[in-house]
């Protein structure tokens, strides 16, 4: 990969120290939050914490960890996904973060509830139905088959807020570098964001104003729960599973109406998740969500969406491959300050070592992702 100056510069941007809210990072490189589901009785083992471990060593700034679930029974909804509450998750999770931390690198962890995604005989209770804003069959679920969630009265909204706050004060608690709040992708949080799964006629639905109420909530809760100066990152996304042509927001005055509120109530960093890293939002600009995301609320973001890659996540579950792409348009798009942090996914499956191999000049060597790399641990 042959750079011009202003490329070499923005690689020298990519890799140079940064702040992360109030905690500073070794470069601008992230790992992306994937499910794995390698957390038998959903607690942290030693293949995880080696999986974790060997992203950290491959030159990584900040592992944001796969999404784990608050201490709510409605939370989960795949197997084996990891919790992040009780004694022996939290201390797994310690085990993680100092192998982590011995490496160079920071991690935070992303708490998560699934909604409405969760169905009849999910762990760990069977019996538990999913919780929703409205009592609707996920729009990704066969309607002929999916069975409705509860719908949350007032009293369950501020029960799942706790649960948020008091995994916040557990990820502070034991070492963790800041937290990431899953509110993309269609699960709970951002199914309140969603017309389609929200039709509350309360003051939590209607308006889009009214339906980012229950999000500012829980930012609200967690900072006050962690404290000032400890890192509130937001995952966000337009697109839901179930509707990849989805759009929260049409217009860069819907994008303050959507998000305006959850910085206000102490986000740091938005994490804007699209299916490429270079698609753009709006009409007559190249910006992408990260860009206007930052444009519009005047915040650090975070990039992510096939980044070194050639085709995007929704091929990789379909059993295509994806071949190394070079990351020129990232770095201009990063020389520009469009965005602040770059998220890998795929591309740290298939080459824990990316980071220190494009840093050292060896971004031939990158290995390609293939889909066996989902299979693959650690």
């Amino acid at each position: 990969m042959t750079l011009d100056a202003s490329h070499r510069h923005a690689l020298e941007n990519l890799f140079s120290p940064a702040a992360f809210g109030s905690r500073q990072l070794r470069n601008r490189l992230l790992m992306a939050p994937m499910t794995r589901s390698q957390s038998p009785g959903h607690v942290p083992n030693e293949r995880n914490v080696e999986y974790y471990r060997r992203r950290a060593a491959g030159g990584i700034g900040l592992i944001i960890t796969e999404g784990t679930t608050v201490g709510h029974p409605a939370a989960s909804g795949y197997p084996d996904v990891p919790a992040f509450h009780g004694d022996a998750a939290l201390q797994g999770w310690k085990a993680v973060a100092d192998a982590v931390h011995a490496e160079g690198a920071a991690i935070i962890p992303q708490l998560w509830h699934v909604g409405s995604i969760r169905q009849p005989g999910m762990q760990p209770d069977g019996s538990v139905p999913g919780y929703a804003p409205s009592a609707v069959v996920h729009p990704s679920l066969p309607p002929d088959t999916g069975v409705r969630p509860r719908e949350m009265t007032e009293q369950d909204i501020g029960d799942v807020v706790n649960a948020f706050a008091r995994s916040a004060a557990a990820a502070k608690e034991i070492g963790f570098d800041g937290l990431e709040l899953h509110g993309a992708h269609g699960y709970l949080i951002d199914q309140f964001f969603w017309s389609a799964t929200n039709l509350r006629q309360d003051r939590y639905g209607g308006a889009l104003a009214q339906r980012t109420r229950f999000a500012t909530q829980i930012v609200h809760a967690v900072r006050e729960s962690v404290g000032p100066g400890f890192p509130i990152a937001f995952r966000l996304s337009q697109w839901k599973s179930g509707d990849f042509q989805y759009r929260v927001a049409e217009s860069p005055a819907q994008l303050e109406t959507w998000l305006g509120p959850l910085r206000d109530a102490g986000v740091d960093v938005f994490h804007c998740s699209t299916r490429r890293f270079d698609e753009p939002l709006f009409e007559n600009s190249n910006l992408n969500l990260a860009g206007w995301v930052k444009k519009v609320l005047g915040v650090p973001t975070v990039t992510v969406g096939s980044v070194g890659l050639d085709s995007d996540f929704v091929a990789a579950f379909s059993g295509q491959p994806a071949a190394v792409l070079g990351i020129e348009r990232l770095l201009g798009r990063l020389e520009r300050g469009e965005f602040d942090f770059v998220a890998l996914g795929r591309a740290l499956l298939a080459d824990p070592e990316w980071p220190n191999k494009l840093r050292s000049g060896r971004y031939a060597d990158v290995a390609a992702f293939s889909p066996e790399h989902l299979q693959r641990y650690p």
